[in-house]
């Protein structure tokens, strides 16, 4: 036992890998036994559908993956956020007037043809990324915390959009109108891999990005000055970076990517946008995603392909337990991946105290009288 803890002491990182598979592991288990207790008959039906039923064929696997996409998005534009010393919790907002311009584009420039998606998807990253520089120009210039600022304008766009929905692109019924075929998100290959499935290019998109971003942080300057930024603003501005272009940087390009998040859930055929009072979820929950991918392009795909999982397994699970209960449970593995910091820090607190009762070992010059 002593080695895992002197392991663990000497690579930190595995600290939090440990607290973002003790999260789900976690989540997992309460949600089991709320199985239990709302329906013991079915529950371990039900459960077993929840964690293997995505993997039964290839069709579930294809709803797996589309789920799966504007969810990475979500998580990669909360991510780069962190990764820049900045709170992006404005990602429904923007992914909302991403949503929009998107929309308005798919709806309505039918004449661009064969890149007539393209176009529309690249509005949605400009309408994203809209959103997004308002909040960094307010800290930047106004040091404005951009949690306080992001909450507040998820909550204009909602009805900012609501209202521009209605007077351009409104289809009746409390929905906005449908993307034309050229505005839609071609299914490539996938819909002959993915049979049966509303699969399309759009996880390519996602890993696209993400790989992007991690050669953008971790292999160009342009990336060493957001994140010295993040680190120490005073420290960055006295070096000669331009902290407050930083800041508008980050928040752009973080507005940019939840903005074809939402490009990527509504230019498709089998989704409409809803006029309603509810902030988009997908936002939030890319809070979670980043948070239990530890801020890491890889481990937010991987942590969005976890989430895209479980919601096919649990729409699946529906012929065992309720709704409402794949519903609590999944939105408690979310809760328990949002605490995954805490884990970190509590399994931290765990190593420090082993190596402190550790004997320390006798030197060689000791030995040697």
């Amino acid at each position: 036992m002593n080695k895992i803890w002197e392991f663990i002491d000497k690579k930190p990182n595995s600290i939090s890998v440990l607290s973002s598979i003790a999260a789900v592991i976690f989540g997992l288990i309460f949600g089991f036994i709320l199985m239990l207790i709302v329906s013991p008959g079915t529950a371990a039906s039900g459960f077993a559908t929840i964690l293997f039923g995505p993997f039964s064929d290839l069709r579930n696997i294809g709803f797996l993956l589309h789920y799966a996409a504007p969810i990475i998005l979500t998580g990669l534009s909360v991510a780069f956020a962190f990764k820049t010393g900045l709170f992006n919790i404005g990602a429904s907002g923007q992914l909302t007037v991403g949503a929009f311009f998107g929309l308005y584009v798919g709806v309505n420039w039918d004449f661009l043809g064969p890149v007539h998606w393209i176009v529309a998807l690249l509005a949605a990253a400009v309408g994203g990324a809209i959103w997004g520089g308002i909040t960094g120009l307010l800290k930047a210039y106004r040091n404005v915390n951009e949690v306080v600022s992001s909450i507040m304008l998820n909550y204009v766009s909602l009805y900012l959009v609501n209202l521009l929905i209605l007077n351009f692109i409104y289809a009746g019924r409390s929905e906005a109108m449908r993307p034309v075929a050229s505005a839609r998100i071609p299914s490539g290959f996938m819909d002959t891999i993915f049979a049966g499935s509303p699969a399309n290019i759009g996880i390519f998109i996602a890993l696209l990005i993400a790989a992007i971003l991690h050669i953008v942080l971790n292999y160009t300057t342009f990336g060493f000055e957001l994140k010295s930024v993040g680190e120490s603003r005073t420290a960055a501005k006295y070096a000669g970076i331009k902290e407050k272009r930083s800041i508008v940087f980050s928040f752009l390009i973080a507005g940019a990517i939840a903005g074809i998040a939402g490009g990527l859930m509504y230019l498709v055929g089998d989704r409409s946008f809803r006029i309603n009072e509810q902030i988009i979820e997908q936002g939030f929950t890319g809070i979670a995603i980043a948070l239990l991918g530890l801020s890491s392009p890889i481990g937010v795909i991987l942590a969005g392909l976890f989430y895209g999982s479980i919601m096919r397994g649990g729409d699946a699970a529906q012929r065992f337990v309720r709704e409402e209960i794949v519903e609590i449970i999944i939105a408690v593995i979310i809760y328990f991946s949002a605490l995954s910091l805490f884990a970190k820090q509590f399994i931290g607190n765990i190593v420090k105290q082993k190596m402190k009762e550790k004997p320390k070992e006798p030197s060689k010059e000791g030995e040697s009288r």
